[in-house]
């Protein structure tokens, strides 16, 4: 005899690009994984009822809501997950679990280590189940490189090498966005994309101990928009007043972890032709390992130990039901993709409640992240290298 899961409510704040990711792995999680809890997608916050309206229709929340404060705060809300621009992490996140909910948190953690520290403190005080989403960490190629590792395939680990680049802005009539100004976003690609570098670091490496870092703007001036959604940071039509972009456009790290591996991440939305390209190299004592999220079914491995007129990488379709999360999803050579990553963490999350675990990354392992990153643009600012933030 079947056990009937356990309901949880679910409120949403944020409906924009994560909003909608997030979305799409609460709705589908029940269908693919066997989990002990069973997700209501019960309220989506924002501020405009008619975008709300049409949000909730489209992605089955049952209700909406103009007041996240008062929805948190609510006893039928379980869980929180916070789709939001970065400046508006830590607020919600302790609001939310001052008010004894499990926290779902979009990444990069928050502006600042002090924030962070706040959210870690909050979410401990609370017992509270918390999740920094990393979701690349639950790429079934990257979970098969940490097994590799784990199991010795690469032997002693000497260099890492992380690149994330982007695109998007690259035009210099794209309007000035929330996303390149420092009060709403902290920072450019450093904070946006190697914290999920760092992330992926930390998981398959280990901590980082020292660095030094160099950033550059190439664009000081963008349009502003004609007209600009104050609550939801996005451009309408655009004017033909400027305003200043106050944060970088690429970020170049060189590090060394406490292991004593040495690491490189460069972080650009200046990389014409990339859209997201999210790769790792990792060389070690016993071979490698390459993964490239523009082939994210795919893990390069190389070993040493092969016979030489063997020797090569060869490419692992991560695909197999033997695979991390592949079981669930459809029989080998058939790929899943970017969106299935949420799911994955969603399943995860859930897991950890019901099991009363914790799940990781959680506060406690993106504040370390926002250490490195921290610790990354003082080197910037002030030309030295430095250990990261204790």
């Amino acid at each position: 005899m079947s056990i009937k899961p356990k309901s949880l409510n679910v409120a949403l704040v944020g409906t924009r690009f994560m909003g909608k990711a997030h979305s799409n792995a609460w709705s589908r999680v029940d269908s693919i994984f066997d989990s002990a809890i069973k997700p209501v997608l019960k309220v989506v916050c924002g501020r405009d009822q008619t975008s709300l309206d049409s949000f909730a229709d489209r992605w089955g929340w049952r209700e909406t809501s103009l007041d996240w404060r008062a929805t948190i705060e609510r006893d039928d809300i379980d869980i929180v997950d916070i789709s939001l621009p970065t400046h508006m992490h830590a607020e919600v996140a302790i609001a939310a679990a001052k008010a004894g909910k499990h926290v779902f948190c979009e990444k990069p953690m928050s502006i600042t280590v002090k924030q962070a520290q706040e959210m870690v403190a909050a979410v401990t005080s609370a017992g509270v189940v918390n999740y920094i989403n990393h979701n690349y960490r639950r790429m079934p190629a990257v979970m098969l490189a940490k097994q590799l590792i784990s199991e010795g395939k690469i032997g002693e680990i000497y260099h890492w090498r992380g690149t994330y680049q982007q695109d998007w802005i690259i035009d210099p009539n794209f309007p000035l966005t929330w996303h390149l100004q420092k009060e709403y976003a902290g920072s450019g690609p450093h904070g946006d994309l190697n914290s999920h570098s760092v992330d992926l670091a930390h998981f398959l490496v280990g901590e980082i101990d020292t660095l030094s870092c160099q950033t550059a703007r190439f664009i000081d001036e963008r349009p502003l928009p004609a007209t600009y959604e104050a609550a939801t940071f996005t451009a309408g039509t655009i004017g033909e007043q400027k305003g200043k972009v106050t944060v970088e456009d690429t970020s170049l790290m060189i590090v060394r972890f406490a292991n004593g591996a040495m690491g490189s991440f460069e972080a650009t939305r200046f990389a014409a032709g990339r859209k997201n390209h999210n790769s790792f190299e990792i060389y070690g004592s016993e071979g490698s390992v390459i993964f490239d999220l523009e082939r994210p079914n795919e893990l390069a491995f190389y070993s040493r130990n092969d016979e030489p007129h063997m020797q090569g990488f060869r490419t692992i379709l991560a695909t197999d039901p033997s695979h991390p999360y592949i079981s669930k999803w459809w029989p080998p050579g058939h790929n899943i993709g970017y969106e299935h990553t949420f799911v994955h963490a969603v399943a995860d999350f859930l897991d950890a409640i019901s099991k009363g675990n914790q799940i990781h990354p959680n506060f406690s392992d993106g504040l370390k992240t926002i250490k490195v990153l921290e610790t990354a643009l003082k080197s910037s600012e002030n030309n030295q290298h430095l250990k990261v933030i204790q």
